[in-house]
């Protein structure tokens, strides 16, 4: 597994899935294209750093992402609910460690900054 295969399994796929397919209404074509923007820029963030692996720009690529999701989330009728919220923060925690981001097991790295 490498970051750019990420690109194809970030979580707004199953969001997509979800909205089309089961008719959840927490979602909408701009919400997904919005967070695929949010998730696109921090996976090319991490691809940027990943060679030297320096926990302090990986952290900064996570801050700015979940910070940008907080905005997001609170100025669309608050989308990410429990389930939205587990696929983000494992996608993230996921792409952070590809990345180079040594942590336990069970550490939640968006925790400091996640409103959602």
């Amino acid at each position: 597994m490498t970051l750019q295969n990420l690109f194809n399994e970030k979580p707004t796929k199953l969001w997509n899935e979800r909205m089309t397919e089961d008719g959840d209404e927490l979602f909408t074509k701009e919400r997904l294209l919005m967070s695929d923007k949010v998730l696109d820029k921090f996976l090319n963030q991490l691809i940027l750093v990943q060679e030297t692996k320096h926990p302090e720009s990986i952290m900064k690529a996570v801050e700015e992402a979940v910070v940008t999701f907080n905005e997001m989330n609170e100025d669309n009728g608050y989308f990410i609910e429990t389930m939205e919220r587990e696929e983000l923060a494992d996608f993230i925690d996921k792409a952070a460690r590809l990345a180079g981001l040594e942590i336990e097991e069970d550490q939640d790295i968006t925790e400091e900054w996640r409103e959602w």
